[in-house]
């Protein structure tokens, strides 16, 4: 997509930080922000004006268009050479957001919110627009000023195409290199029938890694040249794909996933790859859906 670079704001700090990130975004894409407040009150039927006997700024939709020229104010500080635009639409952000994001070619967002609960690690709007989003979608959290390499999680399936296609544009945009990570367990993979069928499904020591190798280097080796200015580096994990990207977010500058990987049920619209993330990575994550292929 060629629209601009959107990001969801409600006051909080978590928002604010997810401005300064799309900011440097719409920057390295060369492209507009677009900053979007939900405003709900509305279509709650509550009083929107300052209240005769409280001072004339006062008011729900002041408070609105004040929260919305400070999250502007932040974005022109930290991307000056940016156009950065702004709305207050009316509707629940869930419904705003997702609208928001047939447009844009990069919705952005904070992992928790003004109405975010105690100890709840990342907030509802972040994960349904991780799911239902038309464009991928980034939830800032974790350390979001780090300079690492992009961590691209890569099983090797058609729904993960689109992930990788993002993972190889950010990294040459950021003028890093990437790290391809894919996790397997002897569980993970599908039987495979042997070329003679009087033998037996066992396969000789060493080949379920070779296999799984082999599928890491061919999910990136479409990308390879269009990209040549991007070091690959090929991380093979025996182990579980959450607890190994989730570590190996630690060092990473962004995190890009597919919404639903290999094995992923007919149906679901986030895997629990994606959703452990958004949870628990140590940095940004770029959640991009099957039909979000990009570079």
């Amino acid at each position: 997509m060629s629209g601009p670079v959107v990001v969801g704001v409600d006051g909080s700090q978590s928002s604010l930080d997810a401005v300064a990130v799309a900011a440097g975004e719409a920057r390295l894409r060369g492209c507009g922000l677009k900053v979007v407040h939900a405003f709900i009150w509305p279509a709650m039927h509550a009083p929107l004006g300052p209240s005769p006997l409280g001072p004339a700024e006062g008011g729900l939709r002041n408070t609105a268009g004040r929260l919305v020229a400070q999250a502007v104010e932040r974005a022109r500080s930290v991307a000056p050479e940016v156009e950065v635009g702004n709305a207050v639409v009316t509707g629940e952000a869930l419904t705003v957001m997702e609208a928001q994001s047939r447009t844009a070619s990069l919705v952005v967002v904070g992992s928790r919110g003004m109405g975010g609960f105690v100890g709840l690690l990342v907030g509802s709007t972040a994960v349904h627009l991780a799911a239902h989003g038309s464009c991928p979608v980034m939830v800032v959290r974790g350390e979001s000023d780090r300079t690492g390499p992009v961590l691209l999680g890569a099983d090797g399936s058609p729904a993960g195409e689109g992930a990788v296609g993002y993972a190889f544009e950010a990294a040459s945009l950021r003028g890093t290199g990437m790290t391809a990570l894919h996790a397997w367990t002897p569980w993970s993979v599908a039987a495979t029938p042997p070329q003679d069928p009087s033998m037996p499904y066992a396969l000789e020591p060493g080949m379920l890694a070779a296999g799984e190798e082999r599928l890491l280097a061919e999910a990136v080796s479409g990308r390879r040249e269009r990209y040549p200015d991007v070091a690959v580096e090929h991380t093979l994990v025996r182990g579980g794909a959450r607890e190994a990207l989730i570590d190996a977010s630690r060092t990473a500058g962004l995190i890009v996933v597919g919404a639903r990987g290999r094995g992923g049920f007919t149906g679901l619209l986030l895997g629990s790859v994606s959703q452990a993330l958004l949870h628990h990575s140590h940095c940004p994550v770029v959640v991009v859906r099957g039909s979000d292929a990009s570079g």
